[in-house]
């Protein structure tokens, strides 16, 4: 794997001694400087707005779309939806999106107070944190029976993405939120 980064111009060869050690060099791969850009790259300059936008109105359709569907068959095509997101932000929009799912079926005064709680969230990432652990805590208080472990497992994974985000990539996932809950 390291000689074909090499000759991608990712890494180059050198050899060392080890100090005060007899015996063969050994040969070590070193970052090239187009290896460091990557690296040095502003997280947000990889995300193609545009992109993200035909991201965001194509999972609010689908999202419309699941309205007349049971609450088992809509989950199931989130479900299904989610190995496909090729971007740690769309994969956070659909986990949001399961969970609207959710908020829809638990409906009632459930669904306008946690929608209330969502919006006064003092940050971005609480908003989208405190969404999540809330519907996922009021379906379990309510119809256990219908969460399974894998997602459990997803929002394991929704929670470390939204850490990992940068602060821009944040903003963009709240306001995808917020239009959501409008």
């Amino acid at each position: 794997m390291l000689k074909e980064l090499e000759k991608l111009g990712y890494l180059t060869r050198d050899y060392t001694l080890n100090p005060g050690e007899t015996g063969r060099s050994q040969i070590v791969f070193l970052p090239t400087a187009k290896a460091t850009s990557l690296f040095e790259q502003k997280r947000s300059e990889a995300i193609n707005l545009e992109e993200w936008h035909k991201t965001k109105e194509k999972i609010l359709e689908f999202l419309n779309s699941l309205k007349n569907c049971s609450l088992s068959a809509a989950v199931r095509k989130v479900l299904e939806e989610i190995p496909k997101a090729q971007i740690r932000v769309a994969f956070c929009a659909y986990i949001i999106g399961l969970f609207l799912v959710y908020l829809r079926k638990l409906g009632g005064k459930t669904e306008v107070l946690i929608k209330n709680l969502v919006q006064n969230a003092p940050t971005n990432e609480l908003r989208m944190t405190m969404f999540v652990g809330t519907v996922l805590g009021s379906i379990i208080q309510t119809m256990n029976h219908e969460i399974g472990v894998e997602v459990t497992e997803l929002v394991g994974r929704y929670l470390k993405s939204i850490a990992d985000l940068s602060h821009f990539e944040k903003e963009m996932l709240s306001d995808f939120l917020h239009e959501a809950l409008a």
